[in-house]
């Protein structure tokens, strides 16, 4: 059934991840194409899909992100599904309609759920309908700085201000007072003139109670067909820099066993309210003194950091959505493991954490039992500064999360990369923190280590 509703799948993305990809689409015996910018041409992904499609030069407007050349290389290679990676188009309602539009299978949720959940602020009311804890924080958008100012009066500072839509913590910053929140919302308001198109004069933003020790910590769902939703697990990605991940681990070494079957339930009630298909992740923001939890956001789509929640379960993610979209509704009872932590190698300074592009002169990854590496590049290859800077997700697993720090160690010290700046050195140091190593941390342990 897989091969004969599928056949052959679009990779409608870049790196490591449409790499990542292409190794369980070919594995499955399906064809694997590739679509690829100027900027890519050398990269390992294009090498080793079974076609691959220069849609464009390197500006991701031009290419990545232009639907119709996405859906000409489709129909030119006769490609029956399309799977969209993370980023770039994988949470656009539209491109997923045009997708099966065009008679193609969409590899992922229904478009109807990608409106829903992408705006954070219809997201929060429908989940706070279905009983799911939220915040304290608006229930519309706030367009000017007078209603956020009422907003916050309302809510009590601390704040955070975010924009409604949109994600990757871009726009996101904590208002303490009056003067701050100004501060916070014109950055907030910049950040969704530019992602969303919103006038400056209109953006959409959102305002939230800001928890001051926090735990960053999401649930790994999937939708059956049929109506069925399963929890497959959470992941704590509280090591983060400006609002971003950098680290992820599971299971989360900072929440009860009760609080964690508490969130896990919660996590299926979110799918079940949208009618969620397929691999999605619900977000939660912990209070780590108080051990209770509210929801953030949901995302609509493949994680970057789903090895974790493979290499405890021991499921393959891609291919769960692979099955899924085929109309299959493969029998999934995940029994969590073990203790898996990945850390993202960025092309990017390890104090300042600024990207550092450039051309990849040594290139030499860890490899042995409990060691996985997914990655975008080869020696030789350049980093350029059209894209995301991730390079490669280097992932450990261990019986314990002892075991699994050890072997973090090891790996990370046996990571050569040379040419552009990379932040393995921060990985070394994280490593040796003393709150990390304890488990007993929070979304500030990064500029804890930089203060």
């Amino acid at each position: 059934m897989l091969n004969e509703t599928l056949g052959s799948v679009l990779i409608a993305n870049r790196g490591e991840i449409a790499r990542r990809i292409i190794r369980t689409v070919k594995r499955l015996g399906l064809r694997a194409i590739a679509v690829h910018s100027e900027a890519d041409a050398d990269l390992p992904f294009v090498r080793e899909a079974d076609e691959a499609v220069l849609i464009g030069p390197s500006s991701p407007a031009q290419s990545y992100l232009d639907v119709a050349k996405v859906l000409e290389a489709a129909r030119a290679t006769g490609a029956k599904a399309i799977h969209p990676g993370y980023g770039f188009l994988a949470e656009n309602a539209a491109f997923a309609r045009a997708v099966i539009d065009a008679g193609m299978v969409w590899i992922g949720p229904a478009p109807e759920a990608i409106d829903k959940m992408g705006d954070k602020i219809n997201a929060r009311n429908l989940m706070e309908a279905a009983g799911v804890p939220v915040a304290a924080g608006t229930r519309e958008p706030v367009t000017d700085l007078s209603l956020a100012l009422k907003a916050a009066e309302n809510i009590g500072y601390p704040v955070m201000v975010k924009t409604a839509g949109g994600g990757g913590g871009i726009g996101m910053s904590v208002a303490h007072d009056d003067d701050g929140l100004q501060k916070a919302y014109e950055q907030a308001a910049r950040a969704a003139a530019r992602f969303s198109g919103d006038a400056l004069d209109g953006p959409a933003v959102l305002l939230e109670r800001y928890i001051e020790r926090a735990r960053h910590v999401e649930v790994q769902i999937l939708g059956l067909p049929g109506g069925r939703v399963v929890a497959l697990g959470e992941r704590d990605c509280s090591v983060q820099r400006r609002h971003q991940k950098v680290v992820e681990e599971s299971p989360s070494p900072g929440i009860t066993p009760e609080l964690r079957e508490r969130m896990l339930a919660a996590a299926v009630r979110v799918g079940e309210a949208v009618g969620y298909l397929g691999a999605g992740t619900v977000e939660c923001l912990v209070d780590a003194d108080k051990q209770d939890f509210v929801f953030l956001e949901m995302n609509t789509r493949l994680q970057v950091e789903h090895p974790v929640t493979e290499l405890v379960t021991g499921l393959d993610l891609v291919e769960l959505q692979l099955r899924v979209a085929a109309g299959e509704s493969p029998e999934v009872r995940p029994e969590p493991r073990g203790h898996a932590i990945e850390f993202r190698v960025y092309a990017e300074d390890p104090k300042r954490f600024f990207p550092g592009p450039g051309t990849i002169t040594a290139w030499d990854e860890p490899s042995g039992d409990g060691v996985r590496v997914d990655s975008g590049y080869v020696a030789g290859n350049t980093v350029t500064p059209f894209y995301d800077p991730l390079m490669a997700k280097l992932c450990v697993y261990g019986s314990d999360r002892a075991e699994a720090l050890e072997l973090g160690r090891k790996a990370v010290a046996e990571f050569t990369v040379e040419g552009p700046k990379n932040n393995l050195p921060f990985c070394a140091e994280l490593l040796e923190n003393a709150e990390f190593a304890t488990g007993d941390y929070d979304t500030g342990l990064v500029a804890r280590m930089r203060a």
